[in-house]
């Protein structure tokens, strides 16, 4: 696969962006798979849909290809479906937002001396 070529020849620096290929097609796959379902549809219906073989059909649906948006728009074609494709940024990403501390006063004040113990009990 040319994705997988170009994670040896670019470095580890592009193996998360080569890992998020596969991850993605799986991702595209389920949702393809659970829209069938929901319809009732095997695949050897998509293929017929499709006008091309059920192991075509199978190749898509394993995720062990790497999906094209022409595929993924014929599919979606043949089931009268629409794709989408949607950018969020990753918690990891998101900057914290930053909130002035709370000032409370402690439950029970501390002791003086850490060793002496405390007159309220």
């Amino acid at each position: 696969m040319a994705w997988r070529r170009s994670v040896a020849k670019y470095g580890e620096d592009d193996r998360a962006a080569g890992a998020a290929g596969p991850r993605l097609a799986r991702q595209a796959t389920a949702s393809l798979a659970g829209l069938l379902a929901e319809r009732g549809m095997t695949r050897k219906d998509l293929a017929d849909c499709m006008g091309v073989s059920p192991g075509r059909v199978s190749q898509i649906l394993s995720g062990g290809e790497n999906l094209t948006l022409h595929s993924l728009a014929a599919v979606a074609d043949a089931l009268d479906a629409r794709v989408e494709i949607t950018f969020h940024d990753t918690p990891a990403r998101r900057e914290p937002a930053t909130a002035e501390p709370a000032l409370t006063e402690p439950a029970e004040p501390a002791p003086l001396h850490p060793a002496a113990p405390s007159s309220r009990r």
